[in-house]
């Protein structure tokens, strides 16, 4: 068998930098640490994350006074945060500063004036950080038909921006139906799709075309990783999205010889490893990772850390 490792997978900055605040508190102020939200989607850091003494709530209002907290990679409302101002509690943010740049093109529009249109999944914990940077005049849309529904004040006057881990393919008809009906949209930005989710899903598309198998390891709960499976699905090839080796099904191997394997953003390495020496110790194989570039960029911690 041929198990082909996308490049790049797993890890990004943003990520990196979130889980690296969590580790780096517990470190200097000692346990417990209280994350709003999972910090990243996925299981097994998190579990990770709480062995070592943090402690996940929803609401900053589960946090007592006087103990550390940090914000989760995907970003919140401006009222979370108007909320922690008024306690006494030791902030972080670990907002992802792909994310922050959506949150400053969101304040920045509704300061000129136009409605915002966040193109995004309902329910979404960055989407709602991103709708939550502004009071009113804001809507959220991901189907032509919402699009289709929408009523602003002013259809000369409306912006958008994206959820960061979407993909490219599946926002860009929805942006082109935003134009159709309000040809005076604009946005600030040329994309706000992250760099790591870009990367990583021209990765699996290049996986796809030389594999008859692709397995993408990430937790169900995060976006970018359901659309790297998405994408491989859509070239064709079985995939599946697991959260590791755990939840792999033998018979997906059944006459399949080239596998790809590829990791989202919030997944860590040694889950994919994890797959591989589980092909291995099935019989002979031979691991090829694909050309690419790793990725190396790098964001700073907060002050205080």
């Amino acid at each position: 068998m041929q198990v082909f490792l996308a490049q790049p997978r797993g890890f990004c900055a943003g990520v990196n930098r979130a889980i690296a605040i969590v580790e780096k508190a517990l470190a200097v102020y000692g346990r417990p640490i209280y994350v709003r939200h999972e910090i990243v989607h996925n299981k097994t850091v998190v579990n990770d994350l709480k062995a070592k003494g943090a402690i996940f709530v929803e609401h900053l209002s589960e946090v007592p006074d006087g103990a550390t907290a940090i914000l989760s990679a995907h970003g919140v409302p401006q009222a979370v945060k108007d909320y922690a101002a008024g306690r006494r509690l030791r902030i972080f943010d670990a907002t992802c500063p792909l994310v922050m740049k959506v949150h400053r093109e969101v304040v920045r529009m509704h300061n000129d004036g136009l409605s915002v249109i966040v193109i995004g999944h309902k329910g979404h914990a960055e989407v709602e950080g991103t709708m939550g940077q502004v009071n009113g005049n804001i809507y959220r849309v991901y189907t032509n038909e919402e699009v289709d529904s929408l009523r602003v004040p002013d259809p000369n006057k409306i912006g958008y921006v994206t959820q960061t881990t979407l993909s490219t393919d599946e926002t860009k008809e929805v942006i082109a139906r935003l134009k159709s009906r309000f040809p005076a949209i604009r946005s600030l930005s040329a994309a706000d799709i992250c760099y790591a989710t870009q990367s990583r899903q021209e990765a699996v598309k290049k996986l796809a075309a030389q594999v008859q198998l692709v397995l993408v390891i990430g937790s169900s709960t995060s976006s970018n990783s359901k659309r790297l499976r998405d994408i491989a699905q859509k070239a064709g090839v079985k995939a599946f999205l697991i959260d590791s080796v755990a939840d792999v099904e033998p018979s997906w191997f059944d006459g399949v010889d080239r596998v790809g394997l590829t990791a989202g953003a919030s997944a860590p390495e040694h889950l994919v490893q994890g797959v591989v020496d589980y092909l291995k110790a099935r019989g002979e194989v031979s691991v090829v990772t694909m050309p690419g570039v790793a990725d190396r960029i790098a964001f700073p911690l907060p002050a205080g850390l």
